[in-house]
């Protein structure tokens, strides 16, 4: 098993999972009937950087990295994963998540911020906060679920800081919305 950067080459290996993973329509607020060139662009070509998660030469889960946001946000990353159907359960979304961490400490990144999670979405929510990542808001009916439709599903934010760089440490303080 490895963790590698991924070439633009590599796209078409990771294809399939991206693909099944947004037709579903269950944890990403991507378009279900995505394009490929249009997940190129959103997974390889806007973040800092994209990884693949290999065994035995087959793609099993990738993840990117990119800044938050620009200016004096700027020290903050978001980072997406995704591992395919046939592999969940093996720990794969833990190590690209620990290893994602030690990339961001690399380029310099303090924090690590998820916007979207879905919160229906139970097992990345308790895995990310295995991980050290705490709720820090609710957004209630944000997430248009492909099987629970408008409304019954909402979304959380969530966030760790991963350096320290500051006197005195941040406090993550969970919002306290309807928990939908």
């Amino acid at each position: 098993m490895s963790i590698r950067q991924v070439t633009r080459d590599d796209f078409a290996r990771m294809w399939p999972i991206f693909q099944e993973i947004a037709a579903a329509g269950e944890t990403y607020g991507y378009p279900r009937d995505i394009t490929q060139e249009q997940a190129l662009n959103l997974w390889i070509e806007v973040p800092r950087k994209t990884y693949v998660f290999e065994e035995n030469g087959e793609v099993l889960g990738t993840y990117y990295i990119r800044t938050n946001q620009l200016g004096p946000g700027d020290h903050v990353c978001n980072c997406g994963y995704m591992v395919s159907a046939a592999a969940r359960g093996r720990g794969i979304a833990t190590a690209m998540c620990e290893h994602s961490q030690g990339v961001a400490r690399e380029l310099g990144y303090k924090a690590m911020q998820f916007n979207f999670v879905a919160s229906s979405n139970e097992g990345a929510v308790r895995l990310w906060k295995k991980l050290g990542f705490a709720i820090v808001g609710r957004l209630p009916k944000a997430f248009h679920h492909s099987s629970n439709g408008y409304g019954c599903v909402g979304h959380v934010q969530m966030a760790r800081t991963i350096t320290s760089g500051c006197d005195r440490q941040p406090r993550f303080v969970t919002n306290s919305l309807a928990k939908h």
